[in-house]
Formats: C-alpha cells, sequence, structure tokens
C-alpha cells in the first residue's frame, strides 16, 4: 500500500495553492465585508467582476474541468484529484468553486441522453451554463424518500407540483434537476424520477431565500402545473434514486476535503501565533496547552486526510462507487471531517483571543461557515445512524 501522493497531483496542488494565494486570499476582506452587510438578501459574497475575473484566472491556470471527461473539454483527472484541489481552494474562506460544480456533473455524465447532451451536459461542462438540484422539501431533509412532488402523466406529458426548500443556487441556475415522486407505491425502489427543468419554465418560482449563517444562501421553490415533455426525463422513469445517491456521496466527499483546507488555514494561523505572540513573559509557543491545541489539531486533520483520500480513491475505481463500503465511508468522512474541523476551528479562535472573534481575521467567518457543514447533504446524527444500520445487518 502506497499512502504517498504522486507527482501529478503533488503538481496540481502546487498550482491551486499558487493561485489561492494570489487570487483569493486578497479578497477575504471584501468577502467577510459582504457578507456581513448581506442581511436578509442574496447578494453574492463575490462581486460579479471578480468572479468573472476568477473564472478566467482558473482557466488560464489550467484548473479549468478537472473531473470533466476528456471528450467534453476536461482534464478527467478523477475525484483524488478533485479531493486534493478542494483541500487547497478552501485554505481560503472565498467562496469560489472551479467550474463546472462537480456532484452535478456526474450526475449529467452518467443520465444525460440524446439531445440532453448538447442542450445541458455540454454547455454545463464548458461553463456556460449553471445548475442546482432540489431534493429538500418542508417535510423531507435527510430522507429523500420522504418527498411529495408528484410528477403525472397528463395528455402525453408530465405535470409536476409541489414545493421545494433548501436549494442552493436556484435563482442563478439556467436550469434545474427537480426529483419527483412518479410512482408513490415504489417510493425509491423505482418510482423516483428526475426531471431537467429550465429556469423560465412556466409555473416554476423561487419566492424566498433564507439568510443563513456563513456563506450559504439557499431558496425555496415551487413547481405549479409545470408542463414537461418526455425529453425533459434525466435517466429513466422512476431509476433516479440510485444516481441521485451516487451524486450526494460525490458532494459528501467534497465537503470532507473543504473541512481540511480550512483546518490546515486554522493550524498554520495557530503555528503562527503560538510562535509570534506572548504573554506574562511567555511565548504561547512554550506552554502546554497550546501545543495540545496545535498537536491535537495536527493529528486530527492528518486521519481525516487519510480517509477522504481513501474514500476518493475507492470512487475513483468506477463500480467500487455503488458499494456498501463506500456508501459507509462517504458517511465516515463526512461525520469525522465537519466535526474535526468544527474543533479545530474553535481551538484557533480561543488561541487568538479577542481577535479570532473579530473580523478582522477569517476565523470568526470560518466558525460559522463550517458549523453548516455538519447539516448540509446530511446531519452527522443520520450519517451515524446509516453507518450503524449497515454494521448491525452485516
Amino acid at each position: 500500500m502506497d499512502f504517498s501522493i504522486a507527482p501529478e497531483h503533488a503538481a496540481i496542488a502546487e498550482t491551486v495553492r499558487r493561485f489561492v494565494e494570489r487570487e483569493l486570499i486578497p479578497l477575504e476582506r471584501d468577502v467577510i465585508r459582504r457578507e456581513a452587510e448581506r442581511g436578509f438578501t442574496d447578494a453574492p459574497l463575490i462581486a460579479p467582476e471578480a468572479e468573472a475575473r476568477l473564472a478566467a484566472a482558473a482557466k488560464e491556470a489550467g484548473l479549468y474541468g478537472i473531473d470533466v471527461p476528456e471528450e467534453f473539454g476536461g482534464q478527467d483527472l478523477g475525484l483524488l484529484t478533485k479531493a486534493i484541489v478542494f483541500e487547497e481552494m478552501k485554505r481560503s474562506i472565498v467562496p469560489f468553486v472551479l467550474p463546472p460544480d462537480s456532484p452535478n456533473l456526474h450526475l449529467l455524465k452518467e443520465t444525460c441522453r440524446g439531445e440532453q447532451i448538447e442542450r445541458y451536459m455540454l454547455p454545463y461542462a464548458r461553463g456556460e451554463k449553471k445548475s442546482c438540484i432540489a431534493i429538500s422539501e418542508p417535510g423531507a431533509g435527510s430522507d429523500a424518500g420522504a418527498i411529495r412532488t408528484r410528477a403525472e402523466r397528463y395528455n402525453g406529458k408530465w405535470l409536476l407540483n409541489g414545493e421545494k426548500t433548501w436549494i442552493s443556487n436556484a435563482r442563478r441556475a439556467d436550469f434545474i434537476i427537480v426529483l419527483a415522486v412518479t410512482d408513490a407505491a415504489r417510493g425509491t425502489r423505482g418510482g423516483m424520477t428526475a426531471f431537467l427543468v429550465d429556469r423560465d419554465t412556466p409555473g416554476l418560482t423561487i419566492p424566498t431565500v433564507f439568510p443563513m449563517i456563513g456563506e450559504y444562501a439557499p431558496y425555496s421553490l415551487n413547481l405549479e402545473n409545470v408542463l414537461l415533455g418526455d425529453e425533459h426525463i434525466l435517466g429513466e422513469v422512476g431509476q433516479a434514486f440510485v444516481p441521485i445517491s451516487r451524486r450526494l456521496g460525490i458532494r459528501r466527499m467534497e465537503i470532507a476535503a473543504r473541512c481540511l483546507g480550512y483546518a490546515r488555514r486554522c493550524i498554520e494561523m495557530m503555528i503562527e501565533q503560538a510562535n509570534s505572540r506572548s504573554t506574562f513573559g511567555a511565548k504561547l509557543a512554550d506552554r502546554q496547552s497550546v501545543q495540545f491545541a496545535i498537536s491535537d489539531s495536527w493529528q486530527e486533520l492528518e486521519m481525516c486526510r487519510l480517509l477522504v483520500h481513501r474514500l476518493a480513491w475507492r470512487m475513483d475505481q468506477g463500480s467500487a462507487g455503488d458499494s456498501l463500503e463506500i456508501r459507509r465511508e462517504g458517511a465516515m468522512a463526512k461525520i469525522q471531517c465537519t466535526e474535526m474541523v468544527t474543533r479545530v476551528v474553535d481551538r484557533a479562535i480561543q488561541m487568538h483571543g479577542g481577535m479570532g472573534i473579530s473580523k478582522e481575521l477569517p476565523l470568526e467567518y470560518m466558525a460559522r461557515a463550517a458549523r453548516v457543514w455538519r447539516i448540509v447533504e446530511g446531519p452527522s446524527e443520520v450519517h451515524r445512524w446509516l453507518v450503524a444500520r449497515d454494521l448491525l445487518r452485516a
């Protein structure tokens, strides 16, 4: 077993590291200010002109389409590379995502057919269109099998009615992947279908944004007599649950990798603070409590990184991504990394004292952003239950 990072992975990590230092970290003060001023609106945390400049700089640096298949103009470097890139990117709090955002990419790659490839998949892979996915509902969060949005046959078409909530990027998306029930008796075993719904489709409205801590600003989404043809079905009728579950697994891996980046930045800041700050005649670095905080944080980061890299590597092995072990490891990575980064950020804030809870540093922003990760894409309690359920059945 070889646990070393391959030279090609080290090279791209260095490229991303330079991009973060040069392009993202200088924008952090502006992101902190925009987040503080956003209030109850959905104002973006990155100014549109800055986001366009970042996208161009990323493309020039060779960071575009890292896991997009080569036949679609990408680099097809796999999910292990993506995990390494995500860690490097989240050394900064600037919420810039290298286009295209990959979980929907993998779902579209698996399920798009015929004209859908030209209309949705290719523009999305090239960064010309944006998408989001609408699964959660007021009465169905982590339990996707409890959704109530219905799609029924009507004059040879499909009529969608329902309400979705906590939908990220809905107002900025050109099209939305909507999960609906087409056979209530079958549920998740053949009764759920995904639809491609263009943003301007009659009957689709996005009335409400939910102001939240951190960088998230999700929306509610209403579908009232939305009429769609068969060409809008993504994949097979009734067979959406499995590919969407795989998409959710990729997102959980990405969130875990983001946690690694935040934790690394915090540890770097703790080491700098410990070596430069003195109290009562001694440097913080000489105090055992500070040493233990840094030591524990580093060990927890290293253990979590091994878990994330193993998970991403196994996902890259193709069919292994469908295995029980992969789903269980995805749950484990989500739990351990989101809870690890919570502890590490808290230690960093404590070590920086009053400055740690001020907006002069990115730590207080990190604390709020990281708290969200313990809930989105399934809370820790649900993932613990999934791990226990699988082990008890075995």
